[in-house]
This record gives C-alpha cells, structure tokens and sequence, in this order.
C-alpha cells in the first residue's frame, strides 16, 4: 500500500465496513466522477462563481478523505477555504495529485 498516498488505517476501516466489491464500485465512481470535478474548478475559476467553485473543491475533499488520500484532502480543502485563486497552477497540481490518488487506489482495490 502507498502509505504516502492513501492512509492504510482509512482504507482497511474502509474496506472492512463497506466491503471489497464495494470499495471497489467506489473507486471506479471517484475515477469517473473527479475528471468533471476537476473541470468544474477549471470554469468555476475561469467564470469567477466561487460557490461553484467551493462546492466542487469540497467534493474533491470529501470523497478524498472516505478512502484516506490525505494528500489529496488537503488540497482540495485549501481549495475550499481560500476561495478562487489567481491562476491555474493550485488547479494543476490537484489535478497531479488525483492522478496519483486515483493509480494508488486503483491498485489496491485490485488487491
């Protein structure tokens, strides 16, 4: 497990309480549900909606958090909290990071 991905206590608690089937039913939902979350906080900034743009960092942050991406939490709340950034590049690296999450959590519900 990549311990410095996804928080091994969250995930086996994860697994254990929903079961296997379903972490995995989970992940394959967060794979196809964090590219439009993504997009949405690429036009919410570009449209200056900060709700929009909340609302989405928040959903990141949340489903994040279920399977104990800590990175990836933590990004996405910053986000959440300090409101619209300037440029792309806070936007870039949270993409970088699900990238990651998304292999990582991948890998184990395949375990």
């Amino acid at each position: 497990m990549n311990h410095t991905v996804i928080d091994p206590h969250t995930f086996d608690e994860l697994q254990a309480n929903a079961g296997a089937d379903f972490v995995v039913e989970l992940v394959n939902t967060f794979a196809e549900e964090a590219p439009g979350l993504l997009a949405e906080l690429r036009n919410a900034r570009a449209a200056g909606a900060a709700e929009r743009f909340r609302r989405a960092a928040h959903s990141l942050k949340s489903n994040s958090s279920t399977f104990g991406a800590t990175g990836l939490a933590d990004l996405a709340r910053a986000l959440e909290l300090g409101g619209i950034p300037p440029d792309d590049r806070p936007i870039d690296v949270l993409a970088l990071e699900i990238d990651t999450t998304l292999a990582a959590l991948q890998a184990l519900a395949r375990q």
